[in-house]
């Protein structure tokens, strides 16, 4: 069996990338949704973190998900 070159890239597979950005998306989800509960305890700066990693969350896995719609 021949091994594959590691120079040539693996070929895109458009169904794990649609699985991966479901589940970036997801991930972006429940943080954004839970940050909420950072607010009511005062700690606001956890809170924005937290918003803002579910916001380049939602992004990425956004952009994951229109690309591998066009394979």
């Amino acid at each position: 069996m021949a091994a594959a070159d590691p120079g040539t890239p693996a070929p895109r597979d458009p169904r794990r990338e649609r699985l991966i950005a479901l589940l970036a998306l997801g991930v972006a989800v429940v943080l954004m949704v839970s940050s909420v509960t950072w607010f009511g305890t005062g700690q606001q700066g956890v809170g924005l973190g937290q918003l803002f990693l579910g916001v380049v969350l939602a992004v990425v896995g956004l952009v994951l998900y229109r690309r591998s719609d066009r394979s």
